[in-house]
């Protein structure tokens, strides 16, 4: 029975679908100005493994996940470019598509882009009004007036005078009250625009993921989710628009995702204290970055460190190492000792989708196989094959493993050149040159690589 923790309720709740056997699910994606950094990446893999697990489970998910084109960021970066926004925007989609495959995460069933989306927003801002929960400032842009929606705050679990007084939204002449937010900015001078019925503009942030997230999936649909900064005042907006304009409830289940910290302090772009997705695959291997981002629970901060990243590595190296020198038939065994580490796994992500737990029963199942290695060897294959399809929920254990052991960017030496190396050393044995088969080891290792000799081969490892 899988259980959710719900941001709204501040609970686990158990996990009901509107429709059965079908998930409704709606993230919000990145605004495209700039390369994806790791805290974006923590996002991205986090909401992946949940469609996986939803998926391993049997059900028909339909994950959305959206892409802001328009944007403050964006303008400002175009102008200092002084290259189009369209320009702008498409190659950081691109580089975050070439992200995005490189830790591995399945394309969203639909990635809708806020400037396709427009006219439908002007619709929206059109119902607000009618409504009387939005008005034409003086400066001509529109605001929504949070002081006529009357559970403004719910999902901050604060009432309106108190965000009020915590409030460090700036007091512009325009607004009603400060926590007013913008729908539609009427345009300036060198910037994009569309029509309206209030002039020239472009909508404002919060009411996009309302338009796209209800048009994919209707209203309600089950999961919303995102970074924990987006819960306030983002995701409340989001829920004063859309249940202020359709007068029904938003969505069922709101999940939110932990920080990504350098010294306890979060890793942002306004910060300049972030690193991105590219400069870190440089240095590690994708799987390697993976592993990290899922090692602390979702919803809990971690801390990105040279440390962490290393216990990173060295934890897949376990992972991978337990099924070297394994050859996997294709028709699947069925045994009862692997099939009782699959109920085990399943009980942690069911407990809101418990990462850690997970990962800690597939290190009893390496150590299960490789028992059984010696002991049982009758099931050998079974706990390899549970071991590869457990892992595969969480996206691991992707590479064949011998290509996993030999990746390494950055060695002194190629992969062609160790192969000629180990073949010099396997003629030397076959002469009994002891001295030789040691002098090419000791030169392997002194290139960074491990090698490992069995009773009909040699394996190589970059360290």
């Amino acid at each position: 029975m899988l259980v959710i923790y719900n941001s709204k309720s501040k609970q686990k709740e158990i996990f009901k679908p509107i429709r059965a056997n079908e998930v409704t699910m709606y993230v919000c994606g990145i605004t495209v100005y700039d390369y994806c950094h790791i805290g974006h990446a923590r996002l991205m893999v986090a909401f992946d493994v949940i469609n996986r697990y939803l998926r391993y489970c049997g059900y028909k998910v339909n994950y959305v996940r959206n892409i802001t084109d328009i944007d403050d960021k964006i303008i400002k970066r175009a102008l200092e470019n002084k290259e189009s926004m369209h320009a702008l925007t498409t190659r950081f989609i691109n580089a975050l598509t070439e992200d995005m495959q490189a830790l591995g995460t399945l394309t969203p069933d639909s990635e809708p882009k806020a400037t396709d989306y427009v006219p439908q927003m002007v619709t929206l801002i059109e119902t607000l009004i009618a409504k009387g929960l939005a008005y034409v400032g003086t400066t001509g842009d529109v605001y929504f007036d949070v002081t006529q929606f009357k559970n403004y705050g719910k999902l901050a679990h604060k009432d309106l005078e108190a965000l009020e007084a915590g409030s460090r939204v700036a007091i512009v002449e325009a607004k009603k009250t400060p926590l007013d937010f913008v729908l539609w900015k009427m345009s300036k001078e060198n910037e994009p625009y569309w029509p309206s019925p209030w002039g020239n503009g472009r909508p404002g942030w919060h009411t996009e993921c309302v338009v796209m997230s209800s048009l994919e999936l209707g209203q309600p649909f089950d999961i919303h989710g995102g970074g924990n900064d987006l819960k306030f005042p983002h995701h409340e907006n989001e829920i004063a628009q859309a249940e202020g304009a359709y007068e029904k409830p938003f969505v069922n289940y709101w999940m939110h995702v932990g920080f990504v910290e350098i010294n306890k302090e979060k890793m942002s772009k306004s910060l300049n204290n972030f690193f991105t997705i590219h400069e870190v695959l440089r240095e590690w291997k994708n799987e390697v970055v993976r592993y990290f981002l899922l090692y602390g629970h979702y919803r809990s901060p971690m801390d990105y460190s040279l440390e962490a990243l290393e216990g990173a590595q060295s934890a897949l190296d376990r992972l991978y190492g337990a099924l070297r020198g394994l050859a996997l038939p294709t028709e699947i065994i069925e045994n009862d000792v692997a099939k009782a580490y699959e109920t085990r796994f399943m009980e942690a992500m069911d407990d809101d989708f418990n990462t850690p737990v997970a990962l800690s029963v597939l290190f009893d199942l390496v150590r299960e196989l490789n028992r059984n290695k010696i002991e049982e060897p009758d099931n050998v294959i079974a706990l390899a094959q549970m071991l590869k399809k457990l892992a595969a929920v969480l996206g691991l254990l992707t590479e064949p493993v011998e290509n996993y052991f030999q990746q390494d960017a950055h060695s002194a030496i190629a992969a062609n050149e160790i192969e000629a190396l180990i073949a010099t050393r396997r003629s030397a044995r076959a002469e009994k040159n002891w001295a030789k088969a040691d002098e090419v080891r000791q030169q392997l290792a002194q290139k960074g690589v491990m090698i490992e000799d069995s009773d009909n081969e040699t394996t190589w490892r970059y360290q």
